[in-house]
């Protein structure tokens, strides 16, 4: 992570923002990229002054929204061959086992999993394409993953940026010890929702736990 802060460093403004929009988006998407690794580092780089902590956001959330959305657009278009697909190409990050635990989120939870799956990497990248295929009602989903989008990452864009102005506040002779307070800070503050994002790579599906059915409203 901090050789891509240090790489972002030497781009313009503009280009972190839009980075951080086109990592995240692409992810979303159903491709796997680190967009939570773009996310805290250009954040950290908001606490140096080097990008607005406000446009780190924005493109952050736009990305994900959007590329849920076009994730989903795909995934309802492709259906369950193209969750195949990705499977054989992507097998450590989206093979038979992560869909099945995708798919129990889904039955489980609905579009909670869509919310939650924001602050998990692998409902953040299968969320989209998999609503689609399974044909959960799209004002629903957009609903939940524009929820999830702002949550995300206006909270840890803010967080990070607030800790890591204290930081450097206070710790301005040992950076490199504020730097690593405001990642384990950032870690903290996503504590709650990951413990309880965790339940949906987790959890067994239930006997009256019933699956999505397409065109429910």
């Amino acid at each position: 992570m901090f050789d891509v802060q240090h790489w972002l460093v030497s781009l313009p403004p503009i280009a972190v923002y839009l980075l951080v929009a086109g990592v995240i988006g692409v992810e979303s998407m159903g491709v796997p990229l680190p967009g939570e690794i773009v996310l805290v580092s250009s954040a950290l780089l908001a606490a140096t002054g080097v990008v607005e902590p406000e446009w780190v956001a924005t493109a952050a959330a736009t990305g994900a929204i959007i590329g849920d959305s076009v994730g989903y657009a795909v995934g309802r278009r492709g259906g369950r061959p193209l969750l195949a697909r990705l499977g054989r190409r992507f097998p450590r990050h989206l093979g038979p086992a992560q869909l099945a635990r995708a798919e129990q989120s889904f039955a489980r939870y609905g579009v909670w999993a869509v919310f939650f799956g924001r602050f998990v990497a692998l409902l953040r990248i299968l969320a989209g394409p998999l609503a689609g295929a399974l044909h959960v009602p799209y004002r629903r989903f957009l609903l939940a993953n524009a929820a999830g989008g702002l949550v995300w990452a206006f909270g840890t864009t803010y967080l990070l940026f607030t800790v890591g102005r204290a930081a450097e506040h206070w710790l301005k002779d040992i950076s490199w010890a504020g730097l690593v307070l405001a990642v384990l800070a950032g870690l903290a503050s996503t504590w709650w929702l990951r413990r309880r994002a965790h339940r949906f790579e987790t959890a067994e599906p239930t006997p009256d736990a019933e699956p999505v059915r397409a065109g429910s409203e």
